[in-house]
């Protein structure tokens, strides 16, 4: 049917021979106008110039350009027979002598929404529909144009597209909720586009991100009428993300879990990431994201930041995680061995949130404390042997305390103490010899009046012990004493020597004070006796014997007092007091 509407103009110029040019119509392919207003739909038609028709009739029809389908008649010029739906609804503007159709329909329903078909007239079989048509649409609510990006900070256009199709009805347009707008201003102006026409108001203004998700309107009404028509549009605001709500910088103790939140207002949702220090730990496209930390260490001890990203820009806030613990074992530069004299410095350190107070301690006594300090220098100006010993380094917080011990060991030379002496018996003199030092001290007795020296290699003369830094050396001569013989100690390492002459004690001399002097002549005498009596027997005994040294129980050498060397230890003092008294 299509294919035959199109032909038939075609056809009638072959009976008639009469068509030598084109039929066309021109008419706006798509017109809009309220509902309950009206509409005039502009239209122009064009026959071969070759017919002279008397008269020029048209008809309009909806929806279809076939007569056959019996379309419904929106307008016929020869008589006043139309569709119900169009009784006192539509009439022709145009004049169709001057080949013009325009059309205007009133009070507008939806129903009357369609396409537009013209059909002319001229007479006989010269009539034709053209295939140009107008679609109606009817609207209840005005168009709202908004530019394809609203961006923060950057001026923005609204358009409310208003239909301006019915000279005797003029739009007026408002704008709704616009007042929070920032620098919002409002111009109209009318376009026309194929010959329809439109209101358009426009709304300018700057976009904040306040305005995201607002909504705008623009309302349509029309003088003397009650007619009102509006529409809403929501703003899609674009800009960058903004961080409102992360976690301050927090203090946690060890093992204990952590929650950091970061909320972001972005459009569009931006990519939030956490970052401790520069390693990445977690990202997510979306509006917040959370970082959970599980039994946490001084290794989660760190500056932590939230990143918030999308195309308009960029955002961060970074806060710190205190992570608090009792102080490490503390740690010793290592255990010192020093010279006296020498200065020495001895680091301890420790690790704690809060910092530990370290202190140094010898024989429980404090000797370098620090508050607050990740690490004590113990400071030694010059060093005694007095400082060596064990130290213990302790380290304490109100969470926890920790120690470590270490040694300062002092290398000197040898210190004679004050108990080295000699102590004269009836026939035996005993001298201990006691030096302190580090390294340990060799021991000589030296007896100078007798070019004599003894060390403790001679373990026949002399008993060595050692107690810690102290070396003991006892020396045992036998018989009396002379009052020519003294004895030196000498105490030697390899830091120097210590000469020392030791004091005698004469237990005889202790015996006189207590018996008197009656006594002591008795006693003399007594002495005298037991003297020559030993000597007699020690003699007889001993005629066999090359050597006049005998072997004690402790200690467990006898030296002779008139010593001159190992070859001839004996003396002959004592035979000469018997002889004395038997005179």
């Amino acid at each position: 049917m299509k294919y035959f509407y199109k032909t038939l103009p075609v056809l009638c110029v072959f009976i008639e021979g009469l068509l030598a040019g084109p039929w066309s119509a021109w008419m706006p392919e798509h017109i809009r106008a309220f509902e309950g207003t009206c509409v005039v739909i502009p239209c122009r038609f064009s026959y071969p110039d070759e017919l002279r028709p008397s008269a020029v009739h048209g008809i309009w029809y909806f929806n279809s350009p076939y007569p056959k389908n019996y379309p419904p008649v929106v307008y016929k010029s020869r008589t006043n027979i139309v569709h119900e739906s169009y009784i006192g609804r539509s009439r022709l503007l145009g004049e169709l002598n001057l080949r013009n159709c325009t059309l205007q329909i009133s009070r507008l329903s939806p129903e009357l929404a369609g396409k537009y078909y013209f059909r002319g007239d001229l007479g006989g079989y010269n009539q034709y529909t053209y295939p140009e048509h107008s679609n109606l649409e009817i609207i209840n609510k005005p168009t709202i144009e908004s530019p394809p990006e609203i961006v923060e900070g950057t001026e923005a256009e609204l358009r409310c597209v208003v239909p301006d199709n019915c000279p005797n009805m003029k739009p007026i347009v408002t704008w709704m909720n616009h007042g929070a707008l920032a620098e919002h201003s409002v111009y109209a102006q009318v376009e026309e586009e194929s010959s329809t026409w439109s209101l358009v108001s426009l709304l300018k203004f700057l976009p904040s991100r306040e305005n995201h998700g607002r909504e705008v309107g623009c309302k349509v009404s029309y003088a003397n009428t009650t007619f009102e028509f509006d529409s809403v549009s929501t703003l899609d605001v674009k800009f960058p993300p903004r961080i409102m709500q992360v976690n301050s910088s927090v203090e946690v103790i060890h093992g204990s879990q952590v929650v950091l939140i970061c909320s972001v207002d972005s459009s569009p949702m931006a990519l939030i990431s956490w970052l401790r220090e520069d390693e990445v730990l977690h990202e997510d496209l979306a509006n917040n994201l959370t970082l959970y930390l599980d039994n946490v260490t001084h290794l989660e001890d760190s500056i932590y930041t939230c990143v918030a990203e999308n195309i308009y820009g960029r955002d961060n806030h970074s806060l710190a995680l205190s992570v608090l613990y009792a102080p490490w074992k503390p740690v010793v530069n290592t255990s010192v061995v020093a010279i006296e004299g020498e200065p020495v410095t001895i680091l301890c350190s420790s690790q704690s949130n809060p910092e530990p107070t370290i202190t140094i301690f010898k024989d429980k006594k404090a000797v370098a404390m620090g508050v607050y300090q990740n690490q004590v220098a113990l400071e030694f100006d010059s060093v005694t042997h007095e400082d060596d010993g064990e130290y213990w380094c302790t380290a304490e917080n109100q969470f926890g305390q920790s120690s470590t011990a270490f040694n300062l060991t002092i290398e000197f030379a040898p210190l004679i103490l004050a108990d080295s002496k000699c102590t004269a018996a009836r026939d035996t003199v005993k001298c201990i010899c006691a030096a302190k030092s580090n390294p340990e001290a060799v021991i000589t007795f030296e007896l100078p009046t007798r070019n004599v020296t003894v060390n403790e290699t001679d373990r026949e003369f002399v008993y060595s012990q050692k107690t810690g830094y102290i070396v003991t050396s006892i020396l045992t001569v036998q018989r009396e004493v002379d009052s020519q013989l003294f004895i030196v100690c000498s105490a030697k390492n390899l830091y120097g020597t210590k000469n020392q002459q030791l004091q005698f004690h004469h237990s005889n001399s202790l015996m006189w004070a207590k018996v008197g002097p009656v006594g002591a002549v008795v006693a003399f005498a007594v002495l005298i006796a037991v003297v020559c009596y030993v000597s007699q027997t020690r003699k007889k005994k001993n005629m066999n014997e090359s050597s006049s040294f005998m072997q004690t129980e402790n200690p467990p050498v006898v030296f002779s007092g008139d010593y001159k060397g190992p070859g001839n230890l004996e003396k002959s003092e004592s035979k000469e007091i018997c002889s004395l008294e038997s005179h």
